[in-house]
């Protein structure tokens, strides 16, 4: 079976090889830059091991991967044109490096593009896949519609919370293990159940990311720290501070969240002592550990032998920064 590096590898060189397209530049540019910014590559690592579990031969799910990839990181350029984010991984976001239009333009040809390859997957395969697919992408939307519908309420409950992570983070995840498994030819019951792995996984992998854009260092997390204070996003932590916060920390919590043109700093480190004070990181962690334990048993529920699913939890504990 193939190592986590070696199918990165695999996808990075896919995705060179299938940079053509040159002009006009001003389309292509930003899409190439977009996606040399690298990260860990994780939705088409995750296909490829999920199609690796029941198949040596991966070739036919290698464009489908890095159509994934390709459709994941149009998300990430349109999500950081509407939050106003200036850094992406450490580098200058597209709207910031070139202008608004072109983030536009260039993250919808990345869209087309992550259809178009992940649509050269085998004839017998291609309703099941492009049925996944669009399905996640419409509920991605709809979880991104629903992250920006919190910015403006102040009554966000933690289940209505978890639902827009669950769409707009999670799914992806859950798409990308199941669609492994559909081109692989795996039973429905092993399809469903790596499905529900990925689910699991990326509602702790995003309560994490939370985590991070709080208690996270800058040089590792790849974006400023706080990003989601300033936004006032209603994340796991504020809304469970909202819900504990009383008398003076209420007065000051609510204090900040209607505060325009704050000091970044000022706010960030103010409403992270509040967190502090109501042990909300500790919350954090413990929700984010429980998601986990919940995918290890969907994983559990493949009918493979316990070595071919090693990789995959390796992957998901190195993901979470866990040892054991």
């Amino acid at each position: 079976m193939y190592n986590a590096n070696e199918l990165l590898g695999i996808i990075n060189q896919a995705l060179a090889d299938n940079d053509t397209r040159q002009v006009p530049e001003g389309l292509y540019a930003p899409i190439t830059y977009t996606l040399s910014l690298g990260g860990k590559r994780i939705r088409p690592v995750l296909l490829l091991m999920a199609c690796n579990l029941y198949r040596e031969d991966i070739t036919p799910a290698v464009l489908p991967a890095i159509g994934l990839e390709t459709y994941h990181n149009f998300t990430l350029l349109h999500d950081d044109l509407m939050d106003r984010a200036e850094v992406r991984r450490g580098q200058p976001t597209v709207h910031k490096k070139w202008d608004d239009n072109t983030a536009i333009l260039s993250g919808d040809n990345m869209l087309v593009m992550a259809m178009q390859r992940i649509c050269q997957c085998d004839k017998e395969h291609l309703p099941q896949v492009t049925e996944l697919f669009t399905r996640t992408a419409i509920e991605i939307d709809e979880g991104q519609q629903y992250d920006m519908d919190f910015e403006k309420r102040q009554d966000v409950t933690e289940e209505e919370y978890l639902e827009m992570i669950r769409l707009k983070t999670s799914v992806l995840l859950a798409c990308a293990l199941k669609m492994g498994a559909i081109l692989a030819d795996a039973p429905a019951a092993d399809a469903d159940a790596l499905y529900e792995f990925g689910e699991k996984l990326g509602l702790a992998f995003q309560l994490q990311d939370d985590y991070l854009d709080v208690y996270g260092d800058f040089k590792t997390f790849g974006k400023e720290i706080g990003g989601d204070i300033m936004c006032n996003k209603k994340t796991y932590m504020l809304i469970n501070a909202q819900l504990r916060a009383k008398g003076r920390q209420a007065e000051e919590l609510d204090r900040w969240l209607h505060t325009e043109n704050a000091v970044r700093e000022e706010k960030v480190s103010a409403v992270t002592h509040i967190y502090n004070e109501l042990g909300i990181p500790e919350l954090a962690l413990q929700r984010i550990n429980a998601y986990f334990s919940q995918a290890m048993e969907s994983l559990g529920k493949v009918q493979v032998p316990e070595e071919r699913k090693q990789m995959l939890c390796e992957l998901a504990q190195k993901l979470l920064n866990r040892k054991s």
